[in-house]
């Protein structure tokens, strides 16, 4: 193999490196992505907006993909007046058209979404979100106490037990870890490219 091809094939495996590791940031810098009212419903008059929301979590750098008929809907954010009075005309943020509309959310606060067809939003087509600056976990409970007691002229002691795997569930995982973790895996990847 000459000199020539090898520095061909050295640049490529680096560019290949650079554009997998650019991937991998993009992928780590965007939030989570939901689809509102997923995944019973979408945005329709049948989707309870008030239910859906209160079971996810929403942190900024996530978004909201709204999914529905263009013919017969449409989503527009409101001030929480408009969603309050379901009226749109003076309290519009944005409006949105196209069936299928990502909306980030890129801060932290109260966001509102009402349906801009006449009717729709008194039926039940409007949704607030509330969208809080960073996950955090919450504190790992304390560790157990070893005891110990005499019997029969020994000291028995008893271990605490390992937390159970619902425990470490409940304590959750931190996103910024799991995206490290991400970007290590493709970084090690690229390096065996290299190699």
């Amino acid at each position: 193999m000459s000199v020539s091809s090898r520095s061909t094939m050295a640049a490529t495996r680096a560019l290949l490196l650079v554009i997998v590791s650019m991937a991998a940031l993009l992928g780590t810098a965007l939030g989570a992505s939901y689809t509102v009212g997923a995944p019973g419903g979408s945005w329709d008059l049948k989707t309870n907006y008030t239910r859906w929301a209160s079971g996810v979590k929403l942190y900024a750098g996530d978004q909201l993909r709204f999914q529905y008929t263009v013919a017969e809907h449409n989503v527009v954010e409101v001030t929480k007046s408009g969603y309050d009075a379901c009226n749109g005309s003076n309290n519009t943020v944005a409006t949105y058209q196209t069936g299928n509309d990502t909306i980030p959310l890129a801060a932290a606060g109260s966001r509102y979404f009402i349906c801009g067809v006449p009717g729709h939003c008194a039926a039940g087509m409007k949704l607030q979100v509330n969208v809080s600056s960073q996950q955090t976990p919450p504190p790992p409970p304390p560790p157990q106490q070893q005891q110990c007691r005499l019997r029969r002229g020994r000291w028995r002691c008893n271990r605490p037990a390992p937390p159970s795997s619902s425990a470490s569930a409940a304590v959750g995982v931190d996103r910024s870890a799991v995206a490290w973790l991400k970007l290590a895996a493709v970084v090690a990847a690229g390096l065996v490219l290299l190699c």
